[in-house]
C-alpha cells in the first residue's frame, strides 16, 4: 500500500489520523443528526427514517412505512477498468460532482455501486485498505447527495487476468493471484460476435467459474485458499469497513448488497441444470455471503440476490431455466435482483424497426411474477441500450418502453381503461452513469499498443446516460424527457396504478404513447402536449395521524414548480406552494420542496388530512393525483372540471374496497 495509489486522504483515513477522521465527507450531516447537511432543505420527514428501506412483502418501505421505489443508475463501468485501478471515480471531487449531476439532471434516489474484488484484495489474504478508504470516500458522496446505495462486488467474464494482451476481449472480477493460481488455459472464444459469448463458449471463462462455485482449493503465496473462501472474506472485511467508516446517517441510506454480478456456473456438472445449480449451488453460496453480511454487521440489509444470469434472456438459444424457481419463499431479509436487455433488439436482426408501445410488458411481467412467488420485492439492477453501433438508433425507443414497463404492465393504449391492473412500479437501475465516457485512456488487458478511449472503454460498449462537454460539466447523452422522470419515490399507503407520459423524442418525432380518451376531455385539455403523469394510491395508515410523511414524487427539471398542474382528491393547484416550515402540525395538502440532499432537484409532497381535521378520514382511503408539467393554460374551472372526471373514472376503474 503506498499513500499514492488511491490518494493521501485516502492514506491518512486508512491510518486512523485525527485529520482523516475530520474529513470525512458527511460529517455536517452526522453532526446535524438529521441524514442531510443543514441548510440544504430538508424537512421533518427526511433524515435516517426516510433514507433507510426495508423489504416488506414484496415492496420496500422506509422508517415512515413509506412504500418505496428505487430508481437511479449504476455507478459505474469505470470500476471494470485499470485506469482508476478498480474505482469509479479518479478522485472524491469527481464522485461529489457524479453524484450531484445525477440527482439534478434525474432525479434518480438509488445508485448500484460497483467494487472490484481484485482491487480490494490484490494479494491472496491481504486487503487493501487504501482502495477500501477511497471506496468509502467515493460512496459517501453518493450518500450526502441523498441518494441510497447498494455495493455490488462486480465481475464479468470472471477477471481481466483470464485474458491476454492481444485478445479481443477483455473481463473483470477476480485478482490477478487467483487466476495464476488456478492454471487456466489460454483464453480462446471461437467465433464470438459479442463479449457475453465467452460465459458459455470461452473454456478459460469457464472453468474459472465452475471452480469459484465449487470453491476450489488453490495454492498461493499465503498458502491453501478456497477461492470462494477468499471472496467471502474480502467481502466481509469490506463491509466491516464501510459499517466503520461511513457515518451513521450515511450508513442508513445503504439499501443492503449485492453479492455477485451475473452468477451462471459456467459449466454443469453430470446431471445438473440451471435449476438445480441455483437450487444446489448459487443459494448456498448466498446463505455463506448473508453469514458475512451479519457478521459484519449489516444484519438489517437485505442482500439483493441475482438469479442465473440467463433466466429472463429474451434469445430462444440463450435462454436457461431459473429465477428461483425452485426457492419458494426467499426470506424477509432478500431482494429478488435481476437484469434485462432486449437482446432481440440489440441484436437488430431478430427485431426490426423501432420499439413499440407495449414492446417488453411480457419480459417485466416476469419479474413481477418472481417478486410475487418468492415473496420479496424486485429491483431490476442493469437495462439498457448501446447508443453507438449498428442499433443504437433503437435506444430511444427501446429505453421508454422499458421504463413504461417498468412503471406499469399495461401498454399506454389501454392504461386508462384497464388502470386496476397497472401493479407494483419496479425499482431499477440503468446501465449506466460513466462520468468519463468517451474520455477514458485505458490500456487494453494492459497492452500499451490498444489504447482506447471512447465510449465505456470496455469490450466496444457504449451505455452512459452521461458525459463531461467541452468545460468539463457533466451533461445527458440521452434525451432528458426519457431520463428525468415524474416517479412515485415514496407513498403513503399501497401503488394502485401508475402512469408517466414522457413525450420522449426518437430524432425530432415526439413519442406518445399513452393518449387520454375522450371521456376525459378536460384532463385532456388540462394536460395539452405537455407531459404528465396519474398516481393512484390508497392510504393504510391507521387512523391518518398527523405524524403521518406525505406521498412524494420526483419533479423532472421541465416540470417549473410555478407552472406544474396538480389535480387531485386532495385538491388542486397551478404552481404548488412551497412545503412550509410548520408543515409538521399544519397540513399542506399539495406542495413542492426540494429533494433531500442539497441538490437542485425537487419533489411533489401530497398530504392527505388527517383523522379529525376537516376532511379527514381513516385510513384506507383511495387517492389519486395527475400531474402536469404546465403547457396549457389551467383556470380554477377547468382543474374542478378535471377532478370531477378523474374521480368519476376512479370510481368507474374497479380498484376495489
Amino acid at each position: 500500500m503506498t499513500a499514492g495509489l488511491y490518494g493521501p486522504d485516502s492514506a491518512a483515513r486508512a491510518a486512523g489520523t485525527e485529520a482523516a477522521a475530520g474529513a470525512g465527507a458527511g460529517a455536517e450531516s452526522a453532526a446535524a443528526g438529521t441524514g442531510t447537511a443543514a441548510g440544504d432543505g430538508g424537512l421533518w420527514f427526511d433524515g435516517r427514517a426516510a433514507d433507510q428501506v426495508t423489504p416488506d412483502g414484496t415492496r420496500f418501505t422506509d422508517g415512515h412505512g413509506r412504500e418505496v421505489v428505487l430508481r437511479g443508475f449504476n455507478v459505474s463501468g469505470e470500476t471494470k477498468l485499470h485506469e482508476n485501478r478498480g474505482l469509479p471515480f479518479a478522485n472524491t471531487a469527481d464522485a461529489r460532482a457524479s453524484a450531484e449531476a445525477l440527482r439534478d439532471l434525474t432525479g434518480g434516489n438509488t445508485v448500484r455501486f460497483l467494487l472490484s474484488w481484485a482491487y480490494a484484495e490484490p494479494e491472496p489474504g491481504r486487503v487493501d485498505e487504501a482502495y477500501l478508504a477511497a471506496v468509502t470516500e467515493q460512496m459517501g458522496a453518493f450518500l450526502d447527495a441523498g441518494l441510497r446505495v447498494y455495493p455490488d462486488f462486480h465481475q464479468d467474464l470472471y477477471s481481466r487476468y483470464l485474458f491476454h494482451e492481444d485478445s479481443w476481449y477483455t473481463g473483470d472480477g477476480a485478482p490477478r493471484w487467483a487466476v495464476e493460481a488456478g492454471g487456466y488455459p489460454r483464453e480462446f472464444c471461437g467465433v464470438c460476435v459479442h463479449w457475453g459469448q465467452n460465459i458459455t463458449q470461452n473454456e478459460a471463462v469457464m472453468d474459472a467459474s465452475r471452480d469459484f462455485w465449487h470453491n476450489r482449493v488453490l495454492e498461493t503465496e499465503a498458502g491453501p485458499l478456497g477461492v470462494q473462501d477468499a471472496f467471502l472474506a474480502t467481502a466481509e472485511k469490506t463491509m466491516a469497513h464501510l459499517k466503520e467508516h461511513l457515518t451513521e446517517d450515511q450508513f442508513a441510506g445503504i439499501a443492503g448488497f449485492d453479492p455477485y454480478n451475473e452468477p451462471h456456473a459456467g459449466t454443469y456438472e453430470d446431471g445438473e441444470d440451471s435449476r438445480s445449480w441455483e437450487r444446489d449451488t448459487l443459494a448456498p453460496f448466498y446463505e455463506r455471503f448473508r453469514a458475512r453480511m451479519d457478521a459484519a454487521g449489516w444484519q438489517d440489509k437485505p442482500a439483493f440476490l441475482e438469479p442465473n444470469m440467463f433466466w429472463n434472456s429474451n434469445i430462444g438459444f440463450q435462454h436457461e431455466e431459473g429465477g428461483f424457481l425452485d426457492a419458494g419463499r426467499l426470506g424477509p431479509r432478500s431482494v429478488f435482483n435481476t437484469h434485462f436487455y432486449d437482446q432481440r433488439a440489440i441484436s437488430g436482426i431478430l427485431m426490426p424497426g423501432k420499439a413499440r408501445d407495449g414492446q417488453n410488458l411480457g419480459d417485466f411481467e416476469k419479474v413481477r411474477e418472481r417478486s410475487a412467488a418468492t415473496g420479496v420485492p424486485a429491483v431490476v439492477s442493469e437495462f439498457g441500450h448501446p447508443l453507438n453501433g449498428l442499433t443504437a438508433d433503437k435506444a430511444p425507443t427501446v429505453l421508454k418502453a422499458m421504463y413504461q414497463a417498468l412503471d406499469s404492465r399495461l401498454p399506454g393504449r389501454d392504461w386508462w381503461r384497464r388502470a386496476a391492473e397497472s401493479g407494483p412500479v419496479l425499482s431499477a437501475q440503468q446501465w449506466q452513469w460513466d462520468l468519463y465516457s468517451g474520455r477514458h485512456r485505458e490500456l487494453m488487458n494492459g497492452n500499451p499498443d490498444k489504447v482506447l478511449t471512447e465510449g465505456d472503454a470496455w469490450n466496444d460498449e457504449d451505455l452512459s446516460a452521461v458525459e463531461r462537454d467541452a468545460s468539463g460539466e457533466p451533461v445527458l447523452r440521452q434525451d432528458e424527457r426519457l431520463l428525468d422522470r415524474l416517479y412515485p419515490t415514496a407513498v403513503s399507503g399501497r401503488t394502485l396504478a401508475f402512469v408517466y407520459e414522457d413525450r420522449s423524442r426518437d430524432g425530432d418525432r415526439t413519442l406518445t404513447w399513452n393518449r387520454i380518451p375522450d371521456d376525459l376531455p378536460h384532463v385532456a385539455e388540462l394536460t395539452g402536449s405537455g407531459r404528465y403523469g396519474l398516481l393512484v394510491w390508497r392510504s393504510d395508515a391507521p387512523d391518518g395521524g398527523a405524524e403521518e410523511a406525505p406521498t412524494e414524487l420526483h419533479l423532472p427539471r421541465g416540470f417549473d414548480p410555478e407552472r406544474t398542474v396538480v389535480v387531485s382528491d386532495l385538491g388542486t393547484a397551478a404552481g404548488p406552494p412551497p412545503y412550509a416550515a410548520d408543515g409538521r402540525t399544519a397540513r399542506h395538502p399539495v406542495a413542492t420542496a426540494p429533494e433531500a440532499g442539497g441538490t437542485d432537484a425537487r419533489r411533489l409532497l401530497l398530504s392527505p388530512p388527517a383523522a379529525g381535521e376537516e376532511g379527514g378520514e381513516p385510513g384506507g382511503r383511495l387517492h389519486f393525483a395527475l400531474i402536469a408539467e404546465g403547457t396549457a393554460p389551467a383556470p380554477p374551472e377547468l382543474r374542478e372540471e378535471a377532478r370531477r372526471e378523474l374521480a368519476g373514472w376512479a370510481a368507474r376503474a374497479g380498484f376495489g374496497g
